[in-house]
């Protein structure tokens, strides 16, 4: 069940903030990371658990492991320029490949401008960054939790997007949501298209637990899911009543 659009049609103001966070992200992509080409910026600014579990900043070679947790190559983690820290919220607007750019550019398209008007310009700035935030906090947890990698990498705005999924479902739970499903594009309420995606991160984090090698942070989506819907009626007590731009 893939969204392809809501219900806009009660829109006050324009969503400047979601779009600018769209375009960052793709502006990031093509010409700091060179389409993921660049692959020592990408390895600079992403968040590697063991520096955040440490504070210190990891600089070495790694080994990159299959399915099995074989070894099959060797990436190199450089030193990062910023305090590692900041790389929860560099790597919120990194991504690993052009497809993964576009997956949660969809999402956040459709979802981040109803998001954006219910909480106003700049509570949503803060809600987004702040669950993103949280999201990778979860990731590092989990990573540490279950005895994961640590000096594995983690990228992308998978999380701070979660953020926004779990808001919009607290917000608009009956708002309609219009998904391609089976080669058919079907209006559903939000509750069943935002859980169904939720459902899928629990039972497919469940069963990556634990796991050495890379892949999806579950952990990051889940952790970034419940902060948004948990987060979101606190940033949204003071909605905005007036009608701009």
């Amino acid at each position: 069940m893939i969204p392809i659009g809501d219900d806009n049609s009660d829109l006050r103001i324009r969503p400047v903030v979601n779009w600018l966070l769209l375009a960052a992200n793709v502006f990031v992509f093509v010409f700091l990371q060179g389409l993921g080409s660049n692959e020592r910026f990408t390895m600079a600014f992403a968040t590697v658990p063991a520096e955040i579990l440490t504070g210190r900043d990891v600089a070495e070679t790694i080994p990159v492991r299959d399915a099995y947790g074989r070894p099959v190559a060797e990436v190199e983690i450089p030193p990062t320029p910023i305090p590692v820290y900041l790389t929860l919220i560099t790597s919120m607007f990194m991504h690993g490949s052009l497809m993964h750019l576009l997956g949660n550019m969809l999402y956040l398209w459709i979802f981040g401008d109803n998001l954006e008007d219910a909480l106003g310009h700049g509570r949503y700035l803060v809600f987004y960054l702040l669950t993103g935030v949280l999201a990778g906090l979860a990731h590092v947890f989990v990573t540490a939790f279950f005895g994961a990698d640590r000096l594995i990498p983690s990228l992308g705005a998978s999380g701070a997007i979660s953020g926004v999924l779990g808001g919009y479902i607290v917000l608009y739970p009956q708002r309609r949501v219009r998904v391609l499903w089976l080669y058919q594009v079907m209006h559903v309420p939000a509750i069943l298209a935002i859980g169904i995606w939720f459902l899928f991160q629990l039972i497919s984090g469940a069963g990556t637990l634990g796991a050495s090698g890379g892949g999806v942070a579950y952990g990051a989506h889940i952790g970034g899911f419940v902060a948004g819907a948990v987060l979101v009626k606190l940033f949204a007590q003071a909605r905005p009543a007036y009608q701009v731009v």
